[in-house]
């Protein structure tokens, strides 16, 4: 499948009205709370939405880091918050400071506006590397996903996709001091950010490259887009040693990780294992499902890069599909780590632009009914974190 645009008639670049996807955004925020609402036992939806991390990062942003290892009453090393990097509990405190919500309220509060902002933003993005009409099926299908959920809870996905949306449209943009500084925020918002500072250097090397081919008084500065890479780049490995220093361990995030969550990088095989015996002997529907959802991930990558993807946005999505999906850990994790993908949403999103609207609106409807209600089931019925 070649990713060209697919919509001759429409102008690229032309700007489509914020207001169509962040409507886009708030409705599918609104049949995702009526999922909760109808399907929580107890009506207790609000606690459903600061679950599990959401936890962690309230804690975070009312009480600080702590100042080194945890422990339980065995004496082994536990998770604790220096796991969670902190531009999300960062905001999550300065929103309570300015407006006096409490510190739950002001994470849904913050994830919620991150998320519109996130939509907006996607939207700009596509609109720009294809057409309007894709844009908008592609503001849809990440607004309905199966763990969109996530952009309604106490979690960072829905500021990191805005930052990153942000960052690569800046880039392409040739804004780049925005995008340096977006895609250190991105850095500072979760460990994936190392996957957004990589696609922003690969971004400002071709802007290099292409340089040498323009005139001499067209070519422009090259220390804006080099310092951009160099910003962003910078975030990642800031935080990790800053939470060595505090602890007196320049391995301490990792260790933390991997006592709390049992993320080490594997290399896949944790995955591959994972897959394997769900598919022969899966332990209920949604262990079976999320296998499938694993494959089917892969399969949309293998789309995306035979297709002409912008190489920045293949990038970031192929980094963030080798840590997520080469890590250990929570399984039923997976499919909440991948909402910021973004590069497995292009081909669906290519492909439907090609067919008839009432087709486009039929697969959309189901992609939205089937996406928010499996995530309201995972935090209202099923009985493990995601």
């Amino acid at each position: 499948m070649t990713m060209t645009r697919v919509d001759k008639d429409t102008e690229r670049g032309r700007a489509i009205p914020f207001a169509l996807p962040l409507g886009v955004y708030a409705l599918s925020r609104l049949v995702q709370l009526a999922f909760l609402w109808w399907m929580a036992p107890d009506d207790k939806v609000r606690d459903r939405l600061l679950a599990w991390d959401a936890g962690h990062f309230v804690r975070v942003a009312q009480e600080g880091y702590p100042t080194g290892y945890t422990f339980d009453t065995d004496g082994h090393l536990v998770g604790n918050g220096l796991a969670f990097f902190p531009a999300y509990p960062m905001l999550v405190r300065l929103v309570h400071s300015v407006t006096r919500l409490d510190y739950g309220t002001a994470a849904i509060t913050v994830s919620w506006l991150a998320g519109g902002a996130a939509a907006v933003l996607l939207c700009a993005l596509l609109t720009r590397l294809y057409s309007e009409r894709v844009a908008l099926i592609f503001t849809v299908l990440f607004c309905v996903q199966p763990m969109s959920l996530a952009l309604s809870m106490g979690y960072s996905e829905a500021l990191f996709t805005a930052l990153v949306a942000g960052m690569l449209l800046c880039a392409h943009r040739g804004d780049w001091l925005a995008a340096g500084l977006l895609g250190l925020g991105a850095a500072l918002t979760r460990p994936t950010g190392a996957a957004a500072a990589v696609a922003l250097a690969v971004a400002a090397g071709i802007h290099l490259y292409r340089r040498r081919r323009r005139p001499e008084g067209e070519r422009g500065d090259v220390w804006r887009p080099v310092a951009a890479a160099l910003i962003a780049l910078a975030g990642v490995p800031a935080y990790l040693l800053w939470v060595g220093l505090r602890v007196g361990d320049l391995g301490a995030w990792f260790d933390i990780q991997t006592a709390g969550w049992g993320t080490t990088f594997d290399y896949g095989t944790s995955s591959l294992q994972f897959v394997h015996d769900a598919l022969l002997s899966g332990d209920g529907w949604i262990q079976v499902s999320i296998a499938w959802m694993l494959i089917g991930v892969l399969a949309l990558a293998v789309v995306a890069l035979r297709g002409r993807v912008w190489p920045p946005l293949v990038v970031y999505g192929v980094i963030v599909l080798v840590l997520v999906l080469g890590q250990g850990g929570y399984y039923h994790s997976k499919p909440r780590l991948l909402v910021p993908a973004l590069l497995i949403l292009v081909p669906p999103a290519v492909a439907l632009a090609r067919a008839r609207t009432s087709t486009i609106a039929a697969v959309l409807a189901f992609c939205g009914a089937f996406g928010l209600w499996y995530g309201s089931y995972l935090v209202t019925v099923w009985h493990y974190a995601i």
